[in-house]
């Protein structure tokens, strides 16, 4: 699938969250790539702005174009290395707050359900309980307005839009999401309603946790 009309947000240019000698981390809005994509006119993305300040900067992570909210990045090699690792071995902690529609099947719980590329349509996942990878995400709903539902999604394993297919599946889409969201979940919001609100990771130099925080902006 080809990203068209790709007009991403200039105001703030770049939001700076955090930021030492071997992390950075900032506040990236909806609307703007993690990382560059292939055709010249997409190569404006939160890593390519951070660039032009600290060229020695590594990725780490990404979040889905639509997502705002904390982005990691490495300074260093070494950095990047040991959070690669961490983010492997599930050792980070992350929190995000998604707009839902509808009200969920309890007011906390698990979703447990494998995902793989819906290959025609990518870059859709799908549940695929033949060959989908394992995936977990665990849910608390902090508001219910008698039609959508607030939540904190806490994800165990980080698939390609596990989030947005994991909510879908148990029929409360998040709202403003163009692949997963039935018509009137989409329309009910001007963009996808899902941030990143709180990431805590063990700095790579102290070995001593470190967390952060984005206010969410719905």
């Amino acid at each position: 699938m080809t990203l068209l009309h790709y007009e991403p947000p200039t105001t703030p240019f770049l939001q700076v969250i955090y930021e030492d000698a071997q992390l950075l981390v900032v506040d990236k809005p909806s609307g703007l790539l993690s990382v560059p994509g292939k055709r010249p006119e997409h190569k404006d993305s939160t890593y390519t702005r951070v660039q032009r300040v600290h060229p020695e900067v590594r990725v780490v992570h990404r979040l889905d174009m639509a997502t705002s909210g904390i982005l990691l990045l490495a300074k260093t090699k070494a950095a990047q290395s040991h959070l690669n690792k961490q983010f492997q071995d599930r050792t980070t902690h992350k929190k995000y707050i998604a707009k839902v529609w509808g009200e969920l099947p309890a007011s906390q719980g698990e979703v447990e359900l494998p995902l793989s590329c819906d290959w025609p349509n990518r870059p859709r996942q799908h549940m695929d309980f033949f060959t989908g990878k394992p995936s977990t995400t665990f849910y608390r709903v902090s508001e219910f307005d008698g039609k959508c539902s607030r939540v904190e999604l806490t994800p165990y394993t980080g698939r390609s839009h596990q989030l947005r297919v994991h909510m879908q599946a148990i029929g409360c889409p998040i709202l403003g999401d163009k692949f997963y969201a039935h018509s009137e979940a989409f329309s009910a919001a001007e963009r996808l309603l899902l941030h990143a609100e709180d990431l805590c990771v063990t700095h790579p130099q102290t070995e001593q946790p470190i967390a952060f925080h984005s206010p969410v902006p719905f």
